[in-house]
């Protein structure tokens, strides 16, 4: 399996993102929360499905889900064990760069799997597309870990897995959906790009969000400080007596 062309065209950035020990370290344990969810969701489809076949092949891909996610889950722990004392632990994570397997992962966002909403021809797609990304993204991680070949081992073990995966959803959905396959994955690709599309609007307006506060932080709060210090200055110190006709203020909420 090769990465994909845009992955190739940012090797340099994905090998900025798993050069600081810490940071690899918490995107290791990220991912194996992805990969357990993503086990869970395949033994209900396992139990929602009537085909056999299919049921055999969506609990084998589950205890593979369960065992990346000890692998991820281990190797992440080690990192963490052996990091630096000084290391910045709140180092930027660039999860919209370096992303585990999207589309497993339960987080109620975006990429979410909705198991029992989809039909098995739509599943078999999504399933097909994530993990082919994933095969394609794990592959450049095992590149750019050069200096970590217990890393890099791990995302070896993980990668012949999805290459599986990848090639039994493609096969099943042609047997499932003989005419409508191309269908499905024209629709799953659709998805995709939208919440792509999402995630990349979200980020944006964030970051515009960020940077229009902090412009009214250093460009527009000062005058508001100014004018309340000025209208301080006028205000006499202590106690002072009130207006004759302010004498019933106690008595009325006006």
């Amino acid at each position: 399996m090769k990465p994909s062309r845009r992955d190739r065209a940012l090797t340099p950035l994905h090998r900025w993102v798993w050069r600081d020990v810490d940071r690899r370290a918490r995107k290791l344990i990220r991912f194996a929360e992805t990969e357990a969810e993503g086990g869970r969701h395949l033994a209900h489809a396992a139990e929602l499905t009537a085909d056999p076949l299919l049921r055999r092949l969506f609990l084998r891909h589950a205890l593979d889900e369960e065992r990346h996610a000890a692998l991820f889950r281990s190797r992440g722990q080690k990192l963490r064990r052996r990091r630096e004392p000084d290391s910045k632990t709140g180092a930027l994570d660039a999860d919209w760069l370096a992303p585990g397997e999207r589309g497993l992962a339960s987080d109620g966002g975006l990429d979410r799997l909705q198991v029992g909403e989809m039909s098995e021809a739509a599943l078999l797609a999504f399933l097909h597309l994530s993990e082919k990304a994933a095969a394609e993204r794990f592959a450049l991680y095992g590149e750019v870990l050069e200096g970590d070949p217990e890393t890099e081992a791990v995302f070896g073990d993980v990668l012949r897995d999805e290459v599986f995966h990848m090639t039994y959803t493609r096969t099943q959905l042609g047997r499932v959906a003989p005419t409508r396959n191309r269908r499905a994955l024209w629709r799953a690709r659709a998805g995709r790009l939208w919440r792509a599309y999402l995630r990349l609007a979200g980020a944006l307006a964030g970051l515009f969000g960020g940077l229009f506060l902090t412009v009214q932080y250093f460009l527009l709060l000062p005058w508001f400080a100014m004018a309340a210090k000025r209208a301080a200055r006028r205000e006499p110190d202590g106690w002072h007596a009130c207006p004759a006709g302010d004498a019933g203020a106690l008595e009325s909420q006006y």
